[in-house]
């Protein structure tokens, strides 16, 4: 991992930029108090954006303009779930760029509309196979190449990605917990956040440990743990993590353990948080947490445990709030906290 120099050294964050980061680390008190643990949580949807992608967004474009590959008037081009393309956009317009997101099918109608008001061009491609040249990872990378002035942005192998966690979420956390953290956890798309975070807390703490926090269908955890990345069973409706390569963001990473999250288990803590906590945010975010509870459950009680709040629930509120949806899946939040929490420390 990178660790010298900093994305942000010489270069001017007037406006919007100036406000990535910074987000406040919550405790989360229902169930800190249940664990015996102290379990705190990056505001990440605290961000310009909405979400914690507008980090890796700001950092991979200050570190292409460095690099001479993104110049005055150029086009960002990624494939994205939507969360690093709202980050890209608007990120981008701050600094005089144009966007084009393209998105895989199946994305949420509110992360589409969004993305379109803050003004990036929106292109659907199918979902299929990563080693499909349809894949739309590979039609942005096409796409940019055939665009006077595009940069296909990568954010899955784009090292700027882990970097900027590496420089701000890290230190942020280390900072407003004082120095005590005894675990990190979070799930993986592109990599950035666990990896970067991870390395920066651990290179403070040698005795931290890092963990993914793996929705189903991924291979993350049978990587981790086997050394081999190797899909599970079944898939999930999270958007934006779940990850079946090893991508450079997370190649080198230091990873110390992972668990398997079923989206029963991460759908019921996502409602538990809104009616608990009072916090509403989308399914990755309750990912996280319910790593958080199953380290907590793991290692038991006094520990200082950390993780994100990717995104809010706004851009779900179709899916995830409806009842008629989540019924029809058989993910219906019907799980008490002491029922939840049971399952959790029953997890691989």
């Amino acid at each position: 991992m990178e660790t010298q120099g900093t994305l942000l050294e010489g270069a001017r964050l007037d406006g919007v930029c100036a406000a990535v980061g910074h987000t406040p680390l919550l405790r989360l008190c229902g169930l800190s108090a249940a664990t015996g643990c102290e379990l705190l949580a990056k505001a990440e949807f605290m961000n310009p954006g909405g979400s914690i992608k507008d980090r890796p967004a700001l950092g991979m474009i200050l570190a292409a303009e460095r690099e001479g590959v993104l110049r005055p008037g150029g086009t960002i081009v990624e494939g994205t779930a939507g969360n690093t393309g709202i980050g890209l956009t608007l990120m981008g317009r701050a600094r005089g760029y144009r966007m084009l997101a393209v998105l895989p099918e199946g994305i949420s109608e509110e992360k589409v509309a969004l993305l379109r008001a803050v003004g990036a061009e929106v292109r659907v491609a199918p979902d299929v196979c990563a080693t499909d040249p349809r894949h739309y990872v590979r039609e942005a990378e096409r796409l940019a190449a055939q665009l006077p002035g595009g940069w296909w942005v990568n954010q899955f192998d784009n090292t700027a990605n882990r970097r900027m966690h590496f420089e701000t979420t890290g230190p942020e956390i280390w900072e407003q917990s004082g120095g005590r953290v005894d675990a990190f956890v979070a799930a993986v798309g592109s990599g950035g956040t666990l990896a970067g975070t991870g390395s920066y807390l651990k290179g403070r703490n040698p005795a931290l440990r890092v963990a993914c926090a793996d929705p189903a269908g991924a291979s993350m955890y049978s990587w981790i743990k086997y050394k081999r990345a190797e899909c599970s069973a079944g898939d999930s409706v999270a958007e934006g993590i779940g990850q079946n390569r090893v991508t450079r963001n997370i190649a080198d990473a230091p990873l110390d353990d992972a668990c398997r999250v079923p989206d029963t288990l991460a759908v019921a803590m996502q409602h538990l948080l809104l009616r608990e906590e009072g916090l509403f945010v989308g399914l990755s975010a309750a990912v996280n947490v319910c790593g958080a509870v199953w380290l907590a459950l793991r290692g038991g009680r006094g520990q200082v445990i950390a993780t994100v709040l990717c995104d809010g629930g706004g851009r779900y509120v179709s899916r995830l709030f409806n009842r008629e949806w989540l019924a029809a899946r058989g993910l219906e939040p019907v799980l008490t906290r002491d029922e939840l929490l049971a399952r959790l420390a029953a997890l691989e």
